[in-house]
């Protein structure tokens, strides 16, 4: 049997912490077991260089933000190897072989009918002179009225749209953005309620945790989600008409785990079929708020993609 265990991504803007360690350790057993097992096992992670996080660090160290992403890796690899963890590819996303990877993945996924297009009010700072990505909008969360991101609220777990954050501030420069009409690529997330229901009800290797917050997300209705940003700092978007946009980080770090099999195993496409075939087993490991985005998003992705790809089997926390 083919064993695919996938190890949370970590944001390259800062050193690992205990935390970091104790979150991924349990992916390096389960590895370790499965090739004493006699098992065909392909043990993948990485360095997520994009997104807000890195762009917030990179200001603040006066760096351009592949400066300190590539930084932050280097220092990775070396913490990894020191601590005898068994990567059988260990990558990162701003690498060419992802870039190209995702952008060929993107590109075939929007001919797909559950991608369309939509005008939505975006965040701009005046005073800072950009659109906001969702962790540089700050507000109340609607759900809990806690303080929250414009992804996602720390406090009760819902993910969330900018437009939707009450008091809105950018987190920044403390103004508040107006909101400026821009076009972007969505995925059709409600179109696979059915499946996205079946996955969870029928899954023997969640977590509890797994299990009872995708159920929610589920029961409070299933929302699309955009796929593209007005970012500076990303992968290009292959559409004609979106030039001045990346790839949302959501839409990309998380296919880091086909990219990273894929190269893993020299770009052979006879074995990384197998690999993401129905008949492998695939383990994914990663803190509780990583929840909806292997457990919703991801297999969101695979289902758009029509490649029947192997959805998780085991999510770890």
């Amino acid at each position: 049997m083919d064993i695919l265990i996938d190890g949370a991504w970590v944001y390259a803007n800062g050193s690992l912490h205990i935390g970091h360690i104790a979150g991924l350790l349990s992916g390096d057993i389960i590895a370790r077991y499965y090739r004493l097992a006699g098992e065909q096992v392909c043990y993948v992670s990485g360095s997520d260089c994009h997104g807000t996080p890195v762009t917030i660090r990179a200001k603040a160290s006066g760096q351009s933000p592949e400066a300190i992403s590539d930084q932050y890796h280097d220092e990775f690899v070396r913490c990894f190897n020191y601590l005898g963890f068994s990567y059988d590819y260990y990558g990162k996303t701003s690498s060419k072989g992802h870039k190209a990877f995702v952008m060929a993945f993107h590109q075939k996924l929007y001919e797909s009918p559950h991608i369309y297009e939509k005008a939505e009010p975006t965040p701009y700072c005046d005073h800072c002179g950009r659109f906001l990505p969702d962790r540089l909008v700050v507000g109340v969360c609607p759900n809990c009225a806690g303080i929250c991101r414009g992804d996602q609220c720390d406090h009760c777990g819902q993910i969330s749209e900018a437009p939707d954050i009450i008091d809105i501030q950018c987190s920044d420069c403390g103004h508040v953005p107006r909101f400026i009409t821009s076009k972007h690529l969505y995925l059709r997330i409600t179109d696979f309620e059915k499946e996205l229901t079946y996955l969870v009800n029928d899954s023997i290797g969640w977590r509890k945790n797994a299990i009872c917050f995708t159920n929610r997300y589920i029961n409070e209705g299933l929302r699309d989600r955009a796929i593209t940003r007005d970012l500076d700092w990303g992968i290009d978007v292959p559409k004609d008409g979106y030039t001045d946009k990346k790839i949302y980080i959501w839409a990309e770090n998380v296919l880091g785990y086909l990219s990273s099999s894929y190269l893993a195993v020299g770009c052979d496409q006879e074995v990384f079929q197998r690999i993401w075939s129905q008949d492998a087993r695939h383990y994914y490991v990663h803190g509780k708020d990583n929840i909806p985005f292997h457990s919703i998003i991801l297999p969101a992705l695979l289902l758009a993609s029509g490649e029947k790809y192997r959805l998780p089997s085991h999510i770890m926390y």
